[in-house]
């Protein structure tokens, strides 16, 4: 490939394989500037590793999604995801208890109560959508039932979060159709808070509302839009990421039999084969900063006020982290990636996450341990915050 690198993260046609476009990236442009859309990026493991971790310099208070960043630090102070040190700590601290690896691993059976039916309501057909017919539905129905979404209405509000961060080929911002989404996934959770104010209930909306937070020395309550701002931010990170890393699986594990051979006659590996694939695609692949000082990243410098994108997809196929980055391998010793960021916004529901992922993988490879995806019918979400299948039809 010759020319210089080139990375639009809007390009339909890029992000269907953005793989090769980062390997140039890393090799060629590891502090990559682009003029069209005024932003900085890195790509290598210890760049982004390092920037995650400093958050003194690269600042999640503008945004962090290349279409939302503002010269301004957004108005949406009252949602955690942008908030630095120290106020990051203290509203973090207020859900921190219920994504406790402890707590989570209590929710097992009802992961594998919901895994089992929707693979129930599939069994005996030789061809399926992995993703729509199960692996959409399975992580609304878990994450709505921490937060209080009644179980007829988590469909729905799948398909609000669903709709609300797609972005149309050419446009770098929502459509009229995503902002109605947004509106109206909004309303909703409101009307539940209004309704868990009268009637509290056992669920995260009703714990937050009873939640204090130490705020310049004292004490208060969260307000009506904070509390719509983590049923959101929760509901919306937790059905979208999950539903993105079982397509892949999907995917993946169709695409290398020979890996899956080894799971299915050894579950034991899942566990890693989970970690394996979130390293090998991530579903939140790209995620961006405001740069708060002047700083210098490979000898050049990176002005005070600058976007910059954090390409944790990328820096999880380094080869100077990972040996054969570009091969699935479900046995790899993986000492660390950055799937779930890292530092103070480190994934609040990996240990959710990761559990749904060994459930729902352990399950299909039990009822099927040979699969053949269709290639020519994979269908792509397209947003700027996630990244994945929307459609993985396979033949069993």
């Amino acid at each position: 490939m010759s020319g210089a690198v080139y990375y639009d993260p809007f390009d339909y046609a890029i992000d269907q394989n953005p793989y090769p476009i980062w390997e140039r990236m890393r090799d060629e442009a590891p502090l990559y500037w682009n003029e069209k859309y005024g932003f900085w990026a890195v790509s290598r493991f210890a760049d982004v590793w390092s920037a995650y971790h400093n958050t003194e310099t690269f600042s999640s208070t503008h945004g962090v999604s290349l279409d939302m960043m503002t010269d301004t630090a957004t108005d949406m102070t009252y949602m955690m995801i942008f908030m630095d040190p120290p106020e990051h700590y203290n509203f973090r601290r207020l859900v921190s208890s219920p994504f406790a690896p402890k707590r989570i691993a209590a929710l097992e059976s009802m992961i594998q109560a919901y895994t089992n039916q929707y693979l129930d309501n599939i069994a005996g057909s030789k061809s399926f959508d992995y993703v729509q017919d199960f692996g959409a539905w399975l992580p609304p129905m878990v994450i709505g039932a921490l937060v209080g979404v009644p179980e007829s209405d988590r469909d729905m509000y799948r398909r609000w979060t669903d709709e609300s961060l797609h972005i149309d080929e050419g446009q770098t911002g929502p459509s009229e159709k995503a902002q109605k989404a947004r509106m109206e996934g909004g309303a909703y959770v409101w009307n539940m808070v209004q309704e868990r104010r009268k009637n509290l209930g056992d669920d995260m909306i009703s714990d937050l509302l009873q939640a204090e937070i130490d705020q310049d020395g004292e004490k208060r309550k969260l307000t009506d839009l904070e509390v719509v701002a983590f049923v959101q931010l929760l509901a919306g990170a937790g059905s979208e990421t999950v539903a993105r890393f079982l397509g892949f699986a999907g995917v993946e594990l169709g695409r290398n039999p020979d890996q899956r051979k080894i799971l299915v006659e050894d579950p034991s590996v899942i566990p890693n084969a989970v970690e394996e694939l979130l390293r090998y695609e991530a579903p939140s692949p790209v995620n961006g900063r405001w740069v708060m000082h002047d700083t210098e990243i490979h000898g050049t410098k990176i002005p005070k006020d600058s976007k910059i994108l954090l390409i944790n997809g990328s820096a999880n196929r380094d080869p100077r982290e990972y040996d054969e980055p570009e091969k699935l391998k479900v046995k790899r010793e993986i000492k660390r990636h950055i799937t779930f960021g890292y530092g103070p916004h480190f994934c609040l529901g990996a240990s959710l996450a990761r559990l749904e992922a060994k459930v729902a993988l352990a399950e299909t490879l039990k009822r099927y341990p040979n699969w053949e995806v269709d290639e020519a019918g994979l269908e792509m979400v397209r947003t700027t915050t996630v990244r994945g299948y929307a459609k993985v039809p396979i033949t069993v």
